[in-house]
């Protein structure tokens, strides 16, 4: 039987749970209307209280690497190391060996922090008081930027909850100085600024990605909440030039340049066949780490930048036109005094006195008679040497995005009467390396004329390959025409009087020297006693392999191109080697001097 009694204390449990239901109800249908209905609304208020975070992902930058694959330039990680300001002040709470927690001021903080990074403890805790100056609610502020991998694993060890860590690529040279004035560099920011860093910039660089989140009041992110666009890596760029080889080579330019007291000096080697550079090696050089270090002047390759008047190193190209248009060949004979007045009026003198000669052509080469190349010079006209040279690549400016220097080369309509006969002997034009290393590859090259390289290709990140295209090539001169040349270099370099100074034991070898004046920038015409000389050469000359060419810019104890002898041998000699060119089977011809 159901009495008063009874009814009363279920009639209160019914009451009770339906009281508590229906605030349970309440606070789901709250909670429903906070994460669901009004989600947006409320995570935008979140949001806009700071507890929302981005940060930059970076992409590395592509290596640039030599033609086995050394690296020339690449990118390590770095560190950003960021925190939290209003997390910071209060410093943390840790958990002893016994258990017990453990106050840890911002002060002790900041000293630990201090010995990891460098800083004085003060500097570290200027970061934060300085955040919350500016901002009493600053969630953010740099510890410090750049900070390397070891210093990064030190500062996590130290297990403070509101540091974190973004990595960046930054850029890294690990062979400095060596191809500094070709690789180039980059600044701070990560900009190119110089070589082909600069020049090769679509190759190289680097898409940064995003990743967004949200946190919570401790910085901590919420899961679920990162979203990340992935960045993408810069491609890897392949040159063609040998990265043992050029520090060989700069070691030597720079002795050299400095043993004849030079201003500068430059040494390029190219494949005869391919017309691929191989070195490019320079003195000053720039150390791409710190290129603030040196002189502006410094930063940049002279070999790709500069340009100058070649002097006698164009006679064999003069050669080459009289014999492939003119008709001549390397027997062919001329008399020439050491100083003569042409019946147009010019007046051409060689560099020594002699009695009149009547030389070949192969003799002129020799003794490097400007008399003498100017009355073969007479066999075309100013149109049709004009038209060769160009051909030759001169005045075409080869610098792959470099430099900005061109050859000039007036048209014949430009020429006066001494112009006429100077060009024949590399005075009334300038040129520069590259295209003079251009034009005799192409004596060196059966007469075809293989444009210069200097990039094998790009990879990209996702692997796509993008190579150079190969050239066929342009026919220049008949190849007749160029071995003729040949053979006279080689007699060159076996009668002229730097033979000795210049052989390499077990090869043949074709070479030719200029000294060109520099003009004077102040007072018009040449600098008095001011020369910039070369000499630039191609072995085995009877199947040439490669090219060759020293230069030094005003050389002081030894003012001709022998000062550039010693250190050609020895270029030569190294590019020999390092590629294991086999030894000629045969002398060089010997070609008589006089008719």
């Amino acid at each position: 039987m159901t009495t008063r009694s009874t009814r009363s204390p279920r009639r209160r449990t019914v009451v009770a749970l339906a009281v508590v239901l229906a605030i349970l109800s309440a606070f789901v249908v709250r909670l429903v209307d906070i994460q669901v209905v009004n989600a947006r609304e409320h995570i935008d208020d979140s949001l806009a209280l700071g507890f929302a975070g981005a940060q930059t992902l970076y992409g590395a930058r592509g290596a640039i690497v030599d033609e086995n694959g050394a690296t020339l330039a690449g990118s390590i990680l770095l560190y950003d190391a960021q925190l939290d300001p209003m997390l910071a002040k209060d410093g943390v709470t840790r958990t002893g060996d016994d258990g017990e927690r453990i106050e840890v001021s911002w002060a002790d903080l900041a000293s630990q922090m201090a010995q990891v990074t460098g800083q004085t403890a003060e500097e570290v805790e200027k970061v934060v008081t300085d955040a919350l100056a500016e901002n009493p609610g600053s969630r953010f502020a740099y510890l410090k930027r750049g900070i390397t991998t070891e210093q990064f694993r030190a500062l996590a060890d130290l297990g403070v909850p509101f540091l974190t860590f973004v990595p960046h690529p930054a850029r890294t040279y690990p062979d400095g100085a060596v191809g500094g004035n070709l690789v180039g560099f980059v600044g701070t920011d990560g900009a190119p600024l110089a070589g082909l860093e600069k020049a090769q910039n679509d190759c190289l660089s680097s898409t940064n990605g995003t990743r967004t989140y949200q946190r919570g009041k401790d910085g901590v992110i919420l899961p679920g909440t990162q979203v990340d666009e992935p960045a993408v890596d810069g491609g890897t760029l392949q040159l063609t030039v040998n990265r043992d080889l050029t520090w060989y080579l700069t070691q030597l330019i720079a002795e050299q340049a400095q043993n004849v007291g030079a201003k500068s000096g430059t040494i390029t080697v190219v494949e005869a066949k391919t017309g691929k550079v191989r070195a490019a090696a320079e003195w000053p050089t720039v150390d791409p780490n710190n290129f603030e270090a040196s002189i502006s002047d410094d930063r940049y390759s002279r070999i790709f930048s500069g340009s100058f008047e070649p002097g006698s190193t164009f006679k064999a190209l003069t050669a080459a036109i009289a014999i492939d248009a003119g008709g001549k060949n390397p027997g062919s004979t001329v008399t020439a005094a050491s100083r003569e007045t042409f019946p147009n009026g010019a007046t051409v003198r060689d560099p020594s006195a002699h009695p009149t000669n009547n030389y070949t052509l192969t003799g002129v080469l020799i003794d490097s008679s400007n008399v003498g190349i100017s009355k073969f010079g007479e066999s075309v006209s100013a149109q049709t040497r004009y038209d060769y040279l160009k051909k030759f690549g001169i005045s075409q400016g080869e610098n792959f995005g470099l430099g900005s220097a061109v050859g000039e080369l007036r048209t014949p309509d430009q020429w006066d009467n001494q112009t006429f006969y100077n060009t024949n002997f590399g005075q009334g034009l300038t040129t520069t390396v590259p295209e003079l290393v251009g034009a005799y590859q192409t004596i060196a090259n059966g007469g075809l004329r293989m444009p210069l390289s200097i990039v094998e290709g790009c990879t990209a990140s996702d692997g796509t390959v993008s190579e150079t295209p190969d050239s066929a090539g342009e026919q220049v001169v008949a190849e007749k025409t160029a071995d003729d040349v040949s053979l006279m270099l080689e007699n060159v370099a076996t009668q002229g009087g730097l033979a000795k100074s210049i052989a390499i034991p077990g090869y043949r070898l074709a070479v030719k020297t200029g000294t060109g004046e520099k003009p004077d920038l102040v007072n018009g015409g040449y600098k008095s006693g001011a020369f910039f000389t070369t000499m630039i050469g191609f072995a085995p000359a009877e199947d040439p392999q490669y090219i060759v060419a020293v230069t030094l810019d005003e050389p002081v104890t030894v003012k001709s191109s022998a000062a550039n002898a010693p250190a050609f041998q020895k270029a030569m000699t190294q590019v020999l080697k390092t590629y294991r060119v086999m030894p000629s089977e045969s002398g060089t011809p010997e070609l008589p001097k006089f008719g």
